[in-house]
């Protein structure tokens, strides 16, 4: 039966045990050849600030960066794939040097298959990070389905690996750190 507890951030919420990722490891993630994140929860702590003007800002980790600058060592692709079209993800996007397709909507997983058909990459290689039911698509549909640690319910339950890490505190780095653990070359 569901376990009932008090989250701090959802109030009451059910804790499936049988439902839970497990947590990443290397060996999960050995036949990673390309990693898509969703950015809103993942690269952020899924907040934003809303000045008087409108523009939005976001908190993110620095250390994202120094994992995402490794992943190409090790011949692994990676990409943000974002619902909406933001400047703030375009600009972090950009300051980190990584490709970035926005204003998709609800159409996703569509996008993807697309990308990957166009870069012949077989899903099975793919992993995805995500946090929220506008993901569950996308990780339904990869080999390697990944959710931050404090993903929506329904994510949690879709994925097959949590990190321990939550979205803007550190989960995009570790997520690359393990990633790059498990394909360096043994020596």
């Amino acid at each position: 039966p569901p376990i009932w507890h008090r989250d701090r951030k959802r109030g009451l919420t059910k804790n499936r045990t049988d439902i839970v990722a497990k947590q990443l490891s290397a060996e999960h993630l050995i036949s990673v050849a390309f990693v898509v994140f969703d950015f809103d929860g993942v690269f952020t702590d899924n907040r934003v600030l809303v000045g008087e003007d409108g523009r939005e800002s976001v908190f993110c980790s620095r250390a994202d960066g120094l994992g995402l600058e490794q992943l190409p060592r090790v011949g692994i692709g990676c990409l943000v794939l974002s619902t909406e079209t933001n400047p703030v993800v375009s600009a972090r996007a950009a300051k980190l040097r990584l490709e970035c397709v926005q204003g998709l909507g609800d159409t996703k997983w569509e996008a993807l298959n697309g990308i990957l058909g166009e870069r012949r990459l077989d899903p099975a290689t793919v992993a995805y990070v995500g946090n929220d039911i506008n993901d569950l698509d996308c990780l339904r549909n990869v080999g390697v389905p990944i959710c931050v640690a404090d993903a929506y319910p329904e994510v949690l339950a879709t994925a097959r690996y949590t990190t321990e890490r939550p979205g803007g505190r550190g989960a995009v780095r570790e997520v690359c750190d393990l990633i790059v653990k498990a394909n360096e070359p043994s020596g």
